[in-house]
């Protein structure tokens, strides 16, 4: 355990095991954040990446530094988050204050420039991200909404919108997802169970396409019982 003290020199050994150490650690940590801090940075978010990447960099870089106060400060930065996000839940104040509400900065096809002010951003920047949202012009857009995660929500005019089956009045099929029975050559016994199927009716289906499990990449199974197979 010389390793995870500071130490005038190590051994390449001693630094391999600090990276192993501190990659370890940083893992866990995102694992107990949760989901929310990779899908989305927000306020809360980027200030914990930002602090826990460097608390966790120096004694990657320094052999005098020791990893114990780094992984005691990541513990106590782990609390102090799920402190705040749980404060957050209970709290609409601090809530509000940590992740603001959406705002409006395009009404209409109107342009609000004021908003434009708040959120901190400029016209080119506007125009840029309604470039990404393959809006052509700023009339077409009802609506946009400035998100707390920085992003921008735009909502075409109902005139500009495609047509739905809805619209038209055709009734479609329930939603469905199809099933994953082999990937890269392996049956999922498990999800061939799931739906009530056995290996037997598996075997049965691929003799009739005349194909063999072990040249399968991908074979998927539909609301219909239609199986598709996709090959090396």
């Amino acid at each position: 355990m010389e390793f995870f003290y500071g130490q005038e020199n190590l051994t390449s050994i001693q630094w391999i095991l600090r990276a192993i150490v501190s990659f370890s650690v940083l893992l866990l940590a995102t694992k107990l954040l949760g989901r929310r801090s990779i899908a989305q940075l927000r306020l809360l978010d980027f200030t914990i990446a930002l602090i826990l990447g460097n608390i966790l960099a120096h004694p990657l870089s320094d052999e005098q530094l020791g990893l114990k106060g780094s992984i005691i400060t990541t513990g106590v930065l782990i609390a102090l988050y799920l402190l705040c996000v749980f404060v957050s839940l209970k709290s609409r104040g601090f809530g509000k204050w940590l992740e603001p509400s959406p705002f409006p900065l395009i009404e209409n096809g109107e342009i609000l420039y004021k908003e434009l002010g708040k959120a901190r951003i400029t016209i080119d920047h506007l125009l840029s991200e309604a470039r990404k949202a393959k809006v052509a012009e700023i009339n077409q857009v009802a609506l946009a909404m400035w998100e707390p995660d920085g992003t921008i929500s735009f909502f075409l005019s109902p005139q500009l919108q495609a047509l739905t089956p809805k619209d038209i009045q055709l009734v479609k099929d329930p939603f469905s997802i199809s099933k994953t029975i082999i990937k890269e050559g392996k049956i999922d016994l498990a999800e061939l169970s799931q739906i009530g199927k056995d290996i037997a009716w598996l075997e049965h289906k691929m003799s009739i396409s005349n194909v063999s499990e072990k040249d399968i990449l991908l074979a998927t199974m539909d609301n219909q019982e239609q199986l598709r197979f996709y090959f090396y």
